[in-house]
């Protein structure tokens, strides 16, 4: 029997209470996941959840996954992070754009987290422009394969993957028009990685680092999608794991009130409690309904995704503009309102402050969901040659 939504945001609320957020602080301290937490999402169902039942997964619609990155994000963010590359780039990117053989290759062991998967988009030239990526793919007809060279950067779990799907310049000049996307098993020659040399703001239990393609052959066999069609394949991908990052933000927002309403219960000054005081009081009904109307808009953009409307990507940049933001504004006012205690480590809501930094910019940064937006609005110029 299929689950319901309910039942599943549930399983992922137990989860996420009582295995993660106990030790989401000593994780980010140790800036590093357990193994086990990964097997733990694999067991649960949770890393196949979105993909259809015919290649392996739980057979979620993305109404139903938003909650279980939304509880998940409530407690960690570097573990729902791991699981919005893992599942919602990697896996689900496979799910749409791979072959039959790619998928019964690749995709069960994604799904018990026996691999790990990383996302290979990023490079320190190219970050919101994909298009300007370097890294090279050339072709050897001789042997049907091709060589990979260049340098990516910021790879989420590049430093603890056994798969990798690979975005590079297959032909030159040609900008959109000239990117591939391939699929690489881990280790493999002509494959480096390397600390980014940077302490990050935040999601610090998370596996950031360089990736460095030398040389690096890959069978013709392993190429995912047409050649040039990468570019497509990327932004789809993308639409993925923008969702899992607004689902985050709303998990945020949730978690910096929660922390707060207890605050302001518990805390006494000027001979009564703070929440009675009507500022605070303020603040707390404003992280509330931006809130709901964040979860409401993630909702939406998820149902749209689930129906193929034609409108989805705008909703799903929309759903991370708006959640990342009302999240920063939470975290921000949760900060203030619990004073020393807020400023120190020694609650959650100073993780939660630096965590929603990243969820600003991760899957392309707030500036460019407006853009993206404020152009699928207006529509092409047809009068403007280019």
């Amino acid at each position: 029997m299929t689950a319901s939504p309910a039942e599943v945001r549930a399983r992922a609320r137990q989860f996420a209470t009582e295995e993660v957020a106990p030790f989401a602080s000593q994780w980010d301290r140790d800036e590093a996941l357990p193994r086990a937490i990964i097997t733990r999402l694999g067991e649960l169902g949770f890393l196949t959840g979105p993909l259809p039942r015919e290649v392996g997964g739980s057979g979620y619609d993305n109404a139903t996954f938003v909650g279980v990155y939304e509880e998940i994000g409530r407690a960690c963010s570097s573990v729902r992070g791991f699981l919005a590359v893992h599942t919602g780039l990697v896996s689900q990117c496979l799910g749409d754009h791979g072959n039959a053989d790619q998928q019964s290759r690749w995709l069960p062991a994604l799904g018990t987290g026996e691999r790990i998967g990383c996302y290979c988009l990023t490079e320190p030239g190219a970050g919101s422009d994909v298009a300007s990526m370097t890294t090279s793919a050339t072709r050897n007809e001789a042997d049907d394969t091709w060589t990979l060279s260049g340098e990516k950067t910021w790879i989420t779990n590049s430093g603890i993957a056994d798969f990798a799907i690979v975005f590079a310049r297959t032909g030159p000049g040609e900008r959109h028009r000239g990117i591939t996307a391939f699929g690489v098993e881990v280790p493999s020659a002509g494959w480096r990685t390397e600390p980014l040399g940077v302490e990050p703001l935040g999601h610090r239990a998370s596996d950031h680092q360089r990736v460095l393609l030398d040389g690096l052959v890959v069978p013709d066999s392993q190429r995912i999608g047409d050649v040039g069609a990468g570019f497509g394949i990327a932004m789809s991908a993308l639409d993925h794991g923008r969702l899992g990052v607004a689902a985050g933000g709303v998990g945020i927002a949730r978690a910096c009130l929660d922390e707060a309403v207890a605050h302001a219960r518990e805390r006494r000054q000027f001979g009564q409690r703070i929440g009675d005081f009507q500022m605070v009081q303020a603040d707390l009904a404003d992280i509330y309904a931006e809130t709901e109307a964040a979860s409401a808009l993630v909702e939406r953009a998820a149902r749209a995704a689930d129906a193929g409307a034609p409108d989805t990507t705008r909703l799903t940049s929309a759903a991370k503009l708006f959640a990342t933001e009302v999240a920063q504004r939470a975290a921000d006012k949760a900060v203030l309102l619990l004073g020393n205690r807020g400023y120190g480590d020694g609650f959650p809501v100073e993780r939660y402050y630096r965590d929603v930094q990243g969820l600003r910019i991760y899957e392309g940064t707030n500036h460019i969901q407006r853009l993206i937006i404020g152009r699928d609005l207006v529509g092409k110029d047809p009068e403007r040659k280019r």
